[in-house]
């Protein structure tokens, strides 16, 4: 057909010429080999001009989506490949596991029958190879997606045959294993007691320091529940000492509030023989202290003052506060506080020498520092900083200018861990054991008048005798 191409866009649709209609058709021809030829009417303007109008399809061919799907067959068939090996190397696997769970069968019921009790090595052989296999199907079971039956029963049966082996060490028929333990456990008592008669406990005359260090501790002694009742869980107690005054047998009690944290009222007993009995008691009442850091020496309460980092000192014989004074850069209200015990950010204690004070300050990024105070002026004649962290310990105490630090290591025991000599700077690791009743011990004083600790523990009044090693 002779015409000139001529093209409009008339409502969405283009509008050719009968000639680029018939290459478009032909080029279709060409390139998909299909006949796809077809009339079409035209239709002659005034001009002569021929004109038809072809409509092309809104959508294309969706060629990214195709490519999409077949790297999604592509990469399903590799991961079906691959669990498909995974089960084959699975069976070899558990065909091994089912050939050694025979031999230990067969070695398990040898043990029965037979009346020869075997070594523990014998049992300990069997349980270590039965651990193993164990672990092995245990990551079988995770491997294998959506469970597997065989699995699940080989993981029973190993399981079944760990209690049986358990069983027979228990039951050993001539009971060698029991005794060779025995012997094991006398022979490090023995060994024990060999060791520490090289190192008896040295006699230490009261209010000296004719000692090497705490050697042992004794087992606690339960005074009694404090005079308040259970629900006082915190508060300090112990015997007052003088450095002047000789036989002093005034003991003092002083129980926080159910808060844990107020110091109000405290009783003081002339004997320990009044303490015991609740007899012939003297009550007081302080202006708030907090914490259960106090502690009572030659006839004064010394105490933080509440919600400060000051010192008081109160008069027990007078009932008064006589003096109050700021501790120098000392942290307060809970900063470092000991681990477990709120409100002891500061901690009066007392040794032969006299009156100490245990604290942190932000300079000391919250280690323990150490002042030796003035009792009569509360001033800080000298201070030692040491590289123990206040809130990792539980309590301390001072012994001859060495303070301990103690720490717990369960509900029923703590570890007396740590020692400082404020005479030469020495830091010492060490290890002696403390018995407890409950699990929190809130306070430790020492007296230097019997050589004991009197320890609060959750309410209860407990006492220890120490015991020294003599001098190198």
């Amino acid at each position: 057909m002779a015409c000139r191409a001529a093209s409009s866009v008339i409502m969405g649709k283009v509008i050719t010429s009968c000639l680029l209609a018939a290459i478009l058709q032909f080029g279709l021809v060409f390139t998909a080999n299909v006949d796809l030829t077809f009339n079409v009417t035209g239709k002659a303007d005034d001009k002569g001009i021929c004109s038809c109008s072809v409509q092309m399809p809104d959508s294309t061919f969706p060629v990214l989506r195709m490519e999409e799907l077949e790297n999604t067959a592509s990469a399903l068939y590799v991961k079906v490949e691959r669990e498909i090996s995974k089960i084959a190397e699975y069976t070899k696997s558990i065909q091994f596991y089912e050939q050694r769970i025979r031999n230990l069968s067969i070695k398990v019921e040898h043990m029965e029958k037979t009346s020869i009790s075997y070594a523990e090595l014998d049992f300990e052989l069997l349980k270590l190879e039965m651990t193993e296999m164990e672990r092995l199907i245990s990551q079988l079971k995770v491997s294998v997606i959506g469970g597997n039956v065989l699995i699940d029963q080989l993981y029973i049966e190993i399981k079944n045959m760990t209690v049986l082996v358990h069983r027979l060490e228990h039951l050993d028929k001539n009971n060698v294993l029991a005794i060779r333990r025995e012997i094991v456990t006398l022979k490090n008592r023995l060994k024990e007691c060999q060791e520490r008669s090289g190192k008896e406990n040295a006699y230490v005359p009261v209010g000296t320091c004719s000692h090497g260090g705490i050697l042992n501790i004794s087992k606690p002694f339960v005074t009694q529940l404090n005079w308040k009742g259970f629900a006082f869980k915190n508060g300090a107690w112990g015997r007052d000492y003088s450095t002047l005054k000789k036989d002093n047998n005034v003991y003092w009690v002083a129980p926080l509030n159910s808060d844990a944290r107020y110091l109000e009222y405290y009783r003081l007993y002339n004997s320990y023989d009044d303490l015991l009995l609740y007899r012939n008691s003297r009550e007081n009442r302080v202006d708030y202290g907090q914490g259960s850091g106090h502690v009572v020496y030659d006839g004064f309460l010394f105490y933080n003052c509440h919600a400060s980092g000051d010192m008081c000192k109160h008069d027990i014989n007078g009932n008064k506060l006589v003096l109050r004074r700021n501790l120098p850069g000392a942290v307060f209200n809970n900063r470092f506080s000991y681990a477990g015990v709120p409100w002891q950010d500061i901690d009066f204690v007392v040794d032969e020498s006299g009156l100490w004070v245990i604290y942190s300050t932000e300079a000391s990024t919250g280690n323990i520092v150490i002042s030796k105070l003035n009792d009569t002026t509360l001033a800080v004649e000298n201070a030692w900083q040491t590289r123990q962290y206040k809130p990792s310990v539980s309590n301390a105490f001072i012994v001859c200018g060495v303070l301990y630090a103690v720490r717990p290591v369960n509900t029923r025991k703590e570890e007396i861990f740590y020692a400082f000599d404020t005479k030469t700077g020495e830091e010492i690791n060490i290890s002696v054991t403390v018995d407890k009743v409950l699990e929190t011990i809130q306070s430790i004083n020492y007296s230097p008048e019997d050589h004991k600790l009197h320890v609060f523990n959750d309410g209860y009044l407990l006492s220890y005798q120490l015991e020294f090693q003599p001098l190198s």
